[in-house]
């Protein structure tokens, strides 16, 4: 059935009427229903004129019912869990008589209560091409931007940042997603066998509280034999995140070779390894980036030659994607 932008609808399944108010595809446009905006696939509307029709003869024809209607039930669709979202809306094109994706619409969803301030920038090789920062309420969702479907092939990294605008008391959010083509092609077909509009990626669950500066620990001067000084000790503090970037190790890497950032990389890890087992440290997280793995792999054989380390993961988080290693201690 064919249907112009502007257009009366009618739902099938409940009956609410709307409008059509925007073509995704040839099998789909989106609705504004009681000031809703969503996707709906064609076959579950009709024009309301029949419905129109037949109600008003019902009316002339009926007298007054036996008893009161029962309130038809509504299946709603139930809302993504507690957190905020990156969900991405592939918009379709016919192409030698086969749907094709054409682009990818993204949006930032917010499950929270609070109002949430965001910071978006999209970048391909390290260069911005599109970013916008504003503040989203509770349950909200905005449309940030278009993505051509073949420049996902570049992998463009979406850096984003959240602030919970109403608790100075929460950590500020952070990090970067990327996704692989292959991940792209699972989502997408995945989504057409369940017949979903978008996919969405969670960057948070929710806000964590900051964290207090941890005291350094200082020793209590030692008095030793007569003719020794007494003396002082500090030992460092341990830290619960390390990143081995050997940008955040040296002041200038003119010069150095990759066995030299390696060993510069591998060495700042033993040390906070170290100290983070003197402190009974209970976890830590390591940050060694993608790259081509090498950092990985070496980062990870240390860990298994250390006993004090009861285990260790490499899964994707939204703050650091599959760039970071967090690992458990055991005394």
């Amino acid at each position: 059935m064919k249907f112009s932008i502007g257009d009366r609808i009618v739902l099938n399944r409940t009956g609410e009427e709307g409008h059509v108010t925007a073509f995704i595809d040839t099998k789909m446009v989106e609705v504004e229903v009681g000031g809703t905006i969503f996707p709906v696939h064609m076959e579950d509307i009709d024009h309301p004129y029949l419905k129109w029709f037949t109600d008003k003869s019902a009316k002339k024809k009926k007298s007054l019912p036996e008893q009161l209607p029962v309130e038809r039930i509504t299946e709603r669709k139930q809302r993504l869990a507690k957190g905020v979202y990156l969900s991405f809306m592939p918009v379709y094109k016919t192409e030698d008589m086969e749907e094709k994706v054409d682009l990818l619409k993204v949006y930032l969803l917010n499950e929270l209560p609070q109002l949430v301030k965001f910071v978006y920038d999209v970048r391909f090789s390290n260069k911005s091409e599109f970013k916008h920062e504003g503040t989203l309420h509770g349950f909200g969702n905005v449309y940030l931007h278009s993505v051509a479907y073949g420049d996902m092939n570049d992998q463009p990294r979406f850096h984003w940042e959240l602030t919970d605008t109403g608790n100075d008391s929460m950590e500020k959010a952070e990090g970067i997603l990327r996704i692989r083509p292959v991940k792209l092609f699972e989502h997408i077909t995945q989504m057409m066998l369940s017949s979903e509009p978008t996919f969405s990626y969670v960057l948070i669950e929710d806000f964590s509280p900051k964290k207090k500066p941890e005291p350094k620990e200082t020793y209590e001067p030692v008095v030793k034999p007569k003719f020794v000084p007494v003396t002082t000790r500090t030992i460092e503090a341990a830290r619960y995140e390390i990143d081995l970037h050997i940008e955040e190790l040296v002041d200038e890497k003119k010069g150095l070779t990759n066995a030299d950032c390696i060993k510069i990389q591998l060495d700042t890890l033993q040390r906070y390894l170290q100290l983070a087992i003197v402190h009974r440290q209970e976890r830590m997280v390591v940050i060694h980036g993608l790259g081509k793995g090498k950092l990985r792999e070496e980062v990870h054989a240390i860990l298994k030659k250390t006993k004090e380390v009861g285990r260790f993961k490499n899964e994707w988080s939204g703050k650091y994607g599959f760039g970071a290693t967090e690992i458990y201690f055991r005394y």
